[in-house]
Protein backbone atom coordinates (compact mmCIF):
# COMPACT_ATOMS: atom_id res chain seq x y z
CA UNK A 1 0.00 0.00 0.00
CA UNK A 2 1.23 3.48 -0.65
CA UNK A 3 1.11 6.31 1.70
CA UNK A 4 -0.43 9.75 0.72
CA UNK A 5 0.64 12.94 2.22
CA UNK A 6 -1.35 15.95 2.63
CA UNK A 7 -0.30 19.29 3.88
CA UNK A 8 -2.40 22.10 5.51
CA UNK A 9 -0.98 25.14 6.67
CA UNK A 10 -2.34 28.09 8.99
CA UNK A 11 -0.08 30.68 10.12
CA UNK A 12 2.78 28.65 12.02
CA UNK A 13 0.53 25.66 12.24
CA UNK A 14 1.22 22.68 9.73
CA UNK A 15 -0.87 19.67 9.31
CA UNK A 16 0.11 17.01 7.97
CA UNK A 17 -2.63 14.31 6.71
CA UNK A 18 -0.98 11.12 6.67
CA UNK A 19 -3.56 8.43 4.69
CA UNK A 20 -2.03 3.72 4.02
CA UNK A 21 0.66 2.47 5.54
CA UNK A 22 4.14 3.53 6.85
CA UNK A 23 6.34 1.17 5.92
CA UNK A 24 9.99 0.60 5.12
CA UNK A 25 8.91 1.37 1.67
CA UNK A 26 6.79 4.74 2.12
CA UNK A 27 9.21 5.68 5.68
CA UNK A 28 11.45 7.45 3.04
CA UNK A 29 8.96 10.04 1.45
CA UNK A 30 7.35 10.75 4.73
CA UNK A 31 10.75 11.28 6.34
CA UNK A 32 11.56 13.75 3.19
CA UNK A 33 8.53 15.11 3.36
CA UNK A 34 8.13 15.69 7.57
CA UNK A 35 11.57 16.52 8.95
CA UNK A 36 11.79 19.85 6.68
CA UNK A 37 8.54 21.30 7.70
CA UNK A 38 9.94 21.12 11.53
CA UNK A 39 13.10 22.61 10.60
CA UNK A 40 11.84 26.37 10.90
CA UNK A 41 11.90 28.44 14.63
CA UNK A 42 8.43 28.57 16.19
CA UNK A 43 6.46 26.12 13.96
CA UNK A 44 3.92 23.80 14.68
CA UNK A 45 3.79 20.49 13.36
CA UNK A 46 0.59 18.46 13.43
CA UNK A 47 0.22 15.08 11.84
CA UNK A 48 -3.15 13.33 11.27
CA UNK A 49 -2.72 9.82 11.62
CA UNK A 50 -6.05 8.75 11.55
CA UNK A 51 -6.29 7.15 8.59
CA UNK A 52 -2.59 5.00 8.90
CA UNK A 53 -3.95 1.72 10.56
CA UNK A 54 -0.47 0.32 10.16
CA UNK A 55 2.91 1.42 11.03
CA UNK A 56 6.65 -0.24 11.29
CA UNK A 57 9.97 0.46 12.93
CA UNK A 58 11.14 2.55 10.15
CA UNK A 59 8.15 4.71 10.57
CA UNK A 60 8.97 5.42 14.61
CA UNK A 61 12.62 6.41 12.93
CA UNK A 62 11.12 8.70 10.99
CA UNK A 63 8.78 10.49 13.90
CA UNK A 64 12.08 10.17 15.88
CA UNK A 65 14.18 12.36 13.31
CA UNK A 66 11.68 14.60 13.10
CA UNK A 67 11.25 14.98 17.16
CA UNK A 68 15.13 15.68 16.79
CA UNK A 69 14.77 18.33 14.24
CA UNK A 70 12.17 20.05 16.41
CA UNK A 71 14.48 20.28 19.64
CA UNK A 72 17.78 21.46 17.48
CA UNK A 73 15.04 24.33 15.48
CA UNK A 74 12.57 25.11 18.60
CA UNK A 75 9.75 23.91 16.48
CA UNK A 76 7.04 21.35 18.01
CA UNK A 77 5.69 18.02 17.01
CA UNK A 78 2.02 16.47 17.98
CA UNK A 79 0.73 13.51 16.95
CA UNK A 80 -3.01 13.62 16.46
CA UNK A 81 -6.33 11.30 15.88
CA UNK A 82 -3.91 7.66 16.46
CA UNK A 83 -6.07 4.39 15.29
CA UNK A 84 -5.48 2.25 18.58
CA UNK A 85 -3.22 -0.36 16.93
CA UNK A 86 -0.74 2.45 15.94
CA UNK A 87 -1.14 4.18 19.50
CA UNK A 88 0.08 0.62 21.34
CA UNK A 89 3.24 0.57 19.21
CA UNK A 90 4.29 4.18 20.37
CA UNK A 91 3.36 3.21 23.69
CA UNK A 92 4.98 -0.54 23.74
CA UNK A 93 8.58 1.41 22.53
CA UNK A 94 8.02 4.32 25.23
CA UNK A 95 7.92 6.80 22.39
CA UNK A 96 4.71 7.99 23.57
CA UNK A 97 6.36 9.56 26.83
CA UNK A 98 8.56 11.74 24.57
CA UNK A 99 6.62 12.85 21.57
CA UNK A 100 3.53 15.07 22.08
CA UNK A 101 0.89 12.69 21.33
CA UNK A 102 -3.12 13.63 21.56
CA UNK A 103 -4.61 11.33 23.81
CA UNK A 104 -7.44 10.90 21.77
CA UNK A 105 -6.86 7.20 20.49
CA UNK A 106 -8.97 6.15 17.20
CA UNK A 107 -10.54 2.84 17.13
CA UNK A 108 -9.03 0.51 14.44
CA UNK A 109 -10.35 -1.51 11.96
Amino acid sequence: MNLDIAIDQKDSVYEVKLTGEIDAYTAPKLKETLVPLTQTKDRIVEVNLENVNYMDSTGLGVFISALKATREYNSELKLISLQDRVQRLFEITGLDNIINIDSTVRGGK
